[in-house]
């Protein structure tokens, strides 16, 4: 299957759309009420060499992993795998879980150098589904760093966020997806 990276970019423009929709108009938005001018977030202009076609090393533990949270509680995940690819030179691995064996769903937080100065300061989060899957045979996903977010404790103290785990965390800048400026949303 080959790329159509025109297709690609009206899906991720598509998809960023929707998001700003949602933040702006969903009465469960996390943005504050008092937040009148939104008019969207801020992303990266899209870029395809963010965007990987990977083989999910399955861990064949599964063990459970717990990760804290930005409100002092505590979330149980399983490490379902990791991905392994190339990024600005270097080979980097990130940690795949799920909340729950039954899930179809991928949950690969991370941290990169971005985070504090042009992304929010704890981190991203992708969320992979069975969309993204290619080959469940080889388990081969489409890791697409375009669509990287902020977690919604980003924009509200009211939502209690996973924090990214140790192992999530990428010595390098990843300028791909949404980015953050807190002053855009009522923090200093």
């Amino acid at each position: 299957m080959s790329f159509d990276e025109d297709a690609w970019r009206d899906a991720l423009e598509d998809h960023r759309t929707a998001k700003d929709d949602y933040l702006r108009d969903h009465p469960h938005s996390p943005l504050p009420r008092t937040l009148d001018d939104f008019d969207g977030l801020d992303y990266y202009p899209p870029d395809p060499d963010y965007r990987f076609e990977l083989s999910l090393d399955v861990d064949p533990e599964k063990e459970d992993v717990v990760v804290d949270t930005t409100q002092g509680g505590e979330r149980q995940y399983r490490c379902w795998g990791t991905f392994t690819f190339r990024l600005n030179g270097a080979e980097r691995t990130l940690a795949a879980y799920r909340s729950s064996p039954g899930e179809d769903r991928l949950w690969v937080p991370f941290r990169d150098e971005t985070n504090g100065d042009t992304t929010y300061g704890a981190g991203r989060y992708l969320d992979l589904d069975e969309d993204d899957r290619i080959d469940p045979d080889t388990e081969t996903w489409v890791v697409d760093f375009n669509l990287a977010y902020s977690p919604f404790c980003a924009y509200s103290d009211a939502y209690e966020c996973p924090i990214v785990p140790q192992e999530n965390r990428l010595d390098t800048r990843v300028e791909a997806g949404e980015r953050y400026d807190p002053a855009d949303f009522g923090h200093e």
